[in-house]
Parts: structure tokens; C-alpha cells; sequence
């Protein structure tokens, strides 16, 4: 029952954010629908493609979500579940919404471009410069991140001689059938956006049929499965990457994301119809408790709950997404309400069902105080659990699996374009629209294809490593980002006469929180390689300490860039109401 009470809670507290404070907000900006969106203003066949709400939705929510809502708030379980249902209640609607909305908004008042012009417009170009420099460190994580991800969770592991089977198999193992459904996946998405963009099938049969094919889908990848190595893979995915990031975005990335994120509804679905059964069954008791204690093996908890929870409550990722295609395809101004500032509510909601998964199975993932295993496998036990079958969670763990690998490779997409996006922005000067429109090495530098095969090499050359030398600086530069976001949208909001002391606290926690926890990174690096402690000077610990030292030192450079703004901004209205 406590479960029950959790979820209903969750529901009612967020839906009435969405309703009040998200339509406050949409009231004090000024959101019109009468205006013309970059999608129309810009329309190219490739970046600028407006497309139906129902579709832009199911793009942003499958881009933003991965599976960061899950993993978060199970690691950040070890506080207890108040504080993480807490932070990703609070956090979402007065933190992660404001972000998500507000980022947006004011890209699509600035012709579809990025958080960097954003700041370039409201703090200064050199602000700028910095953004996009540490914009693509947090990007090149992401990709690192996932591909490692979904590189792991397809491969085929080597028999005893060594060998490794290549090409499709009959009765699969899970990892062969994951990989078989994600390829049919694309196959299908490029079908879709054919019939959608060139033979102008309506959304409604397009969707009928995309989940037809999805059912087909699995049940080929069930007895048939796709068996590579991993480094085979990895190979394979930046390709892929690297093309999916060229193409218009009608060819794959929409019509991707929109039937993907079917998948991810109807996970959400099974596992609140979960919850039910088990508080009217009994077949799962809820057995986390409220609160352990204020620190935990993750360390104190500021910072550690508000950086381990990341994209249940607050993500700076999604600011990057909603600037870098989601303003590029909205059709209009009246949507980004429930683009924006919904799907980062939905995805707190997945954040706390992913709380209560683990709460069911928590005496046995959460041992001492630490939490051991896998987030995934404990969502996948947890929810197995509340319909009674507690020693067999293979379907709904083959369910999870898939989602969490479509979900990555989406993540994967929209990175890989964001990327392309901002490092050609990095070397184009102002009233230069493109590479085009450049000269001698810069025209090189900014060309779309040198940027997506730089930022595709060096994450894939990355996410051939181990995974725990890379995922924990990507919460710290993920929720970092968040603060300058957030204190980017603010200075725009200001600059166009509206009401931004909504910004004011939301900016300046994250930034504490993130700052902190990166300075607590540099400190315990250097305190283990000054102990000559066991492989204190292993490389990835020299990658962890340069890239929090960088991360860190931009942010700072950041901060009092918008502070010297504010002053400069105060001093001009001083001396106009002085005259």
C-alpha cells in the first residue's frame, strides 16, 4: 500500500505542477501561438522540419529519458525514498521543467539555435565560446556513455577457443535478440518516415502500422538474433551514429524516437499496473525505508543525491536537446508546454516508479548501506515482483533491456547531431551562416562532416573503456550544465523584459551542488596519487582529474562572465533613473 501511496502522490503533486506553475510560467513569458516557429521561419528539408506535436513529443521524451531516470533514482536509493521522491517531485517541476521549458522557449524565439547563441545574445560572445567548449566535453561523455551502454548490451561474448559467432543466429540469447529488435528498429523508422514525409500517410494508420511492425519486430529478434563482438559493435554504432546525425531528420530521427517511445509508455504502463496489483495481492511489499541517514556510501547528501538522481528530477542534457532539434521541429509556440515542461514531468514520474521497483527488492540490491548490482536488473526484479514472480523476470527484463538499448541508441542520435551543431558553431563568425559562408581553415573546421567524424571517433575511442572511468564525471558535467542553462534562459528572459526570478535559486543550487561535487572529485584524486595509493595513477584516474579540473574551471569562467552582466545590466538602469 505505502507504494500505492508513493505513486498516487507523485501523480496528483506533478500533474497539478504541469497545470499551475507550468501554465504560470507559460503566462509570465509570454508564450504565443500566433507566432511563427523556426520550423516554418527556416524550414530546410534536413534540421528544420515541423513536425505533429503527437510525433515532436514522442522525439523529445525518447531523447531526453535513456536510461538515466531509472539508473539515478535506484543508485540514489540508498538515502532512503523520501528524499528521492522528494528531489524528483520538487526537482522536476521547479527545477528540470523550468529548465526544459525556458530552454525551449527562448530557442525557439531565436531561430531554432543553441544554448552557446543564447548566451552569446544575453551575456557575450566569449561567454559563448566557453558554453560550447564545455557543451561538447559533456557531449562527448554522452556518446562515450551510451555507446558503451549499447555496445555492452549487444555483444556476443567470445566461446572458450576465442571465437565470436558474426551475423544472424537462431535461438538467441538475450543480448543477440536485443540487438536483432534494435536493428529491425531502424529499418522500420525509415519506413515509417517514408510514409509519412514522401507518401503522405496520415499520423494515426502510420502509427497503427509502426506498432505492427514493432510486435514483428520482437517476435523475429525472439528467434532470431544478431551476434557481433563488442568492438565490432562499437565500430558499427559510431557508424551508424555518424549517419544519423547527417540525414534530415524526417529520415530516421523522428519517426525513431516517436515509435520508441511507445516503448517506454507501455513500460511505464506495466509497471504502474504492477503497483496496483501488488498493493491489492500482497504479492510485494514495499521495503525501503523513509531515510537512512545523511550520508551514505555515495558520499553526503548535497551533493550526492542531487547529482546521482540527475535526469529524474533535472538533466542540463535536455536543455541541449530542446535548443538543438526540439525547436527546430515545433510547429507551435502553444506545444512547448507539454513538450518541454510535460516530458520532463513524465520522466519524474518514471524516476519515482523506478524508486518504488527498487524499494520492492531492496533487501537484496542494497547491502550495508551500498547498493549492489545493476539499476536495470533491479527495475526489471522489482516490478516482476509486484505481479508475483519473483524467480522469473526474464520477459519483462527482456522488455527493460530493449528499452533502455533504444533509448540509448536515440540519446546516441540527437548527441551525435547536437555536436555537429555546436562545433560548426564554434568556428563561425557572426553574420556567417554556415561552413558555406567561411574561409580557408575554418571552413574545414566548421563543415558538418568534420565535426561529426572528430566528436564520433573520440567518443567511440572512449566508450571502448570502462564504463566506471566515464559515467561518473557525466552526472557532475550533466547537472552542471543544467546551471548554466538555467542561468542562461534567465539572462535571455531578463533581456526581453519578462519576469526570470524563477531562475534565480534553481541556477544557483545546481551550480553549488555540481561545483562541489567536482571539487570533491579533484580532491580525492590528488589525495590518492599524493598516497602513492594503489593505482592511484592509472590513467582513467588522470582522465577523471583533468576533465573535472576543466569542467570546473569553465563553469567558474562561466558564472562570472553572467554576474558581470548582472552588474553592468543594474548600472545601467541605475543611471537611467538617475537622468
Amino acid at each position: 500500500m505505502t507504494a500505492l501511496l508513493i505513486i498516487i502522490a507523485a501523480i496528483a503533486l506533478l500533474f497539478c505542477g504541469y497545470v499551475f506553475y507550468g501554465s504560470w510560467l507559460a503566462k509570465q513569458w509570454g508564450i504565443d501561438p500566433a507566432k511563427k516557429t523556426p520550423a516554418e521561419t527556416h524550414a530546410d528539408g534536413v534540421d528544420y522540419v515541423s513536425a505533429k506535436p503527437a510525433v515532436l513529443m514522442g522525439h523529445h521524451f525518447s531523447s531526453i529519458a535513456g536510461a538515466g531516470p531509472i539508473n539515478g533514482p535506484i543508485q540514489a536509493a540508498v538515502f532512503g525514498w523520501v528524499p528521492v521522491f522528494l528531489w524528483c517531485v520538487i526537482g522536476g517541476i521547479f527545477f528540470g521543467g523550468l529548465q526544459d521549458f525556458g530552454s525551449l522557449f527562448a530557442s525557439t524565439r531565436n531561430e531554432g539555435k543553441s544554448v552557446g547563441e543564447i548566451i552569446k545574445a544575453s551575456i557575450s560572445p566569449r561567454a559563448k565560446k566557453l558554453f560550447i567548449i564545455f557543451a561538447l566535453l559533456v557531449l562527448i561523455l554522452v556518446i562515450a556513455s551510451f555507446v558503451n551502454v549499447v555496445a555492452g548490451t549487444f555483444a556476443t561474448i567470445a566461446n572458450e577457443a576465442g571465437n565470436v559467432a558474426f551475423g544472424i543466429v537462431k535461438n538467441p540469447t538475450g543480448p543477440q535478440t536485443t540487438a536483432m529488435i534494435s536493428l529491425l528498429f531502424i529499418v522500420l523508422a525509415v519506413i515509417y518516415g517514408l510514409l509519412t514525409n514522401r507518401c503522405g500517410l496520415k499520423t494515426l494508420p502510420a502509427t497503427i502500422i509502426g506498432l505492427v511492425g514493432i510486435v514483428l519486430s520482437i517476435i523475429i529478434g525472439l528467434n532470431f538474433g544478431f551476434a557481433m563482438g563488442r568492438n565490432a559493435w562499437i565500430i558499427f554504432i559510431g557508424v551508424y551514429i555518424a549517419v544519423a546525425s547527417l540525414i534530415p531528420v524526417w529520415c530516421l530521427l523522428q519517426p525513431r524516437d516517436y515509435l520508441s517511445s511507445f516503448l517506454l509508455y507501455g513500460m511505464m504502463a506495466l509497471a504502474l499496473v504492477g503497483i496496483v496489483v501488488s498493493a491489492i495481492t500482497g504479492s510485494a511489499h514495499f521495503e525501503l525505508p523513509a531515510f537512512t541517514g545523511w550520508k551514505t556510501s555515495i558520499g553526503p547528501m548535497f551533493p550526492a543525491l542531487f547529482i546521482t538522481v540527475a535526469c529524474g528530477a533535472c538533466s542540463g542534457f535536455h536543455s541541449l536537446i530542446a535548443t538543438g532539434t526540439t525547436s527546430k521541429q515545433l510547429d507551435n509556440e502553444k506545444h512547448a508546454k507539454a513538450i518541454g515542461y510535460g516530458s520532463m514531468l513524465i520522466e519524474s514520474a518514471l524516476g519515482v516508479i523506478s524508486l518504488i521497483a527498487v524499494g520492492m527488492v531492496s533487501k537484496s540490491f542494497i547491502i550495508d548501506g551500498a547498493f549492489k548490482g545493476a539499476p536495470p536488473v533491479a527495475f526489471a526484479q522489482g516490478i516482476a515482483k509486484m505481479f508475483g514472480y519473483a524467480n522469473n523476470q526474464n520477459a519483462i527484463y527482456a522488455l527493460l533491456t530493449l528499452a533502455v538499448s533504444v533509448f540509448a541508441l536515440t540519446s546516441l542520435d540527437s548527441a551525435t547531431r547536437l555536436s555537429r551543431f555546436m562545433f560548426s558553431e564554434l568556428f563561425l563568425k557572426d553574420g556567417e551562416e554556415s561552413y558555406k559562408d567561411a574561409s580557408g581553415a575554418r571552413k574545414c573546421l566548421a563543415h558538418p562532416l568534420f565535426g561529426t567524424l572528430l566528436m564520433v571517433v573520440i567518443g567511440c575511442t572512449l566508450g571502448g573503456l570502462s564504463l566506471s572511468q566515464i559515467w561518473g564525471l557525466f552526472g557532475s558535467a550533466n547537472q552542471l550544465l543544467a546551471g548554466i542553462a538555467l542561468m542562461a534562459v534567465a539572462a535571455w528572459i531578463s533581456d526581453i523584459g519578462k519576469n526570470n526570478k524563477m531562475f534565480i535559486f534553481p541556477s544557483i543550487f545546481m551550480l553549488a551542488a555540481t561545483l562541489t561535487q567536482l571539487i570533491r572529485t579533484v580532491i580525492t584524486k590528488i589525495s590518492a596519487m599524493a598516497a602513492n595509493s594503489p593505482n592511484a595513477f592509472h590513467w582513467g584516474n588522470w582522465f577523471q582529474l583533468c576533465f573535472a579540473l576543466a569542467m570546473a574551471v569553465l563553469a567558474i569562467f562561466l558564472v562570472v562572465e553572467g554576474v558581470a552582466l548582472k552588474g553592468r545590466h543594474n548600472a545601467r538602469r541605475a543611471a537611467a533613473k538617475a537622468e
